[in-house]
């Protein structure tokens, strides 16, 4: 079968879908973290970065023959795999939980790796939320998988489905225990920072902030 010259969210969906696997075994199979696959469910076009271009490539390319054809089918029909975007792959419903971890006057942000962004793109630590798994529990083990952070949900500040990606997010204030923040997802992040709370919409723009993470941030310690 013909190569895919190019990557993008949903010729990886494709894949994914043609091996039957789920968010979090497509990611284990690549080597990258779930919410990269959630990311091209989220947004059909986005182009993955060159390495993960390779990974994809890899992986079709050792996929057995009955996915490599049930791939085909999924891309034929509507152009061909050169270029044209295939018929949209149903999604799996995306769930994020999202921790907005406090240590004194600071809160604890990850910095994404984004090609396609003008600078540096800055996030809360998240995780995606697997099926049976409490969101909460998501919420602690993430942080401290990225960042080395030890922390516990203080409360949750609530829910909505993202302006830019459309995921569904479930945000929660959390409390620093321990820890040295670190990089410890060199795959997808760049950078692991502490900065001040009155400074966080210079990192992440206001109007992408969830409204009760700054009336939480607003409230003293």
């Amino acid at each position: 079968m013909d190569v895919i010259e190019l990557w993008n969210g949903r010729y990886a969906c494709a894949l994914q879908a043609a091996l039957r696997l789920t968010n979090e075994a497509f990611a284990s199979r690549l080597g990258v973290a779930p919410r990269t696959v959630a990311t091209w469910h989220a947004d059909a076009e986005v182009i993955p970065r060159a390495d993960i271009q390779q990974l994809l490539d890899s992986a079709l390319e050792a996929a057995p023959e009955a996915a490599r054809h049930r791939f085909a089918r999924l891309v034929e029909g509507a152009g061909d795999s050169r270029g044209t975007p295939p018929a949209a792959v149903p999604a799996q419903a995306l769930r994020v939980a999202i921790a907005v971890v406090v240590r004194d006057d600071q809160v604890l942000l990850v910095c994404r790796r984004d090609d396609g962004a003008p600078g540096p793109t800055w996030q809360f630590p998240a995780g995606v939320v697997k099926p049976g798994t409490r969101p909460e529990a998501t919420t602690v083990r993430e942080t401290l998988d990225e960042t080395g952070v030890h922390c516990t949900v203080r409360r949750p500040l609530g829910e909505r489905l993202h302006p830019l990606t459309g995921v569904h997010c479930t945000y929660f204030l959390c409390e620093y225990l321990a820890g040295e923040a670190t990089n410890r997802d060199t795959i997808e992040n760049l950078d692991v920072t502490w900065v001040p709370r009155n400074a966080l919409t210079r990192f992440i723009p206001t109007d992408t902030v969830f409204p009760p993470i700054l009336a939480a941030l607003e409230e003293s310690t």
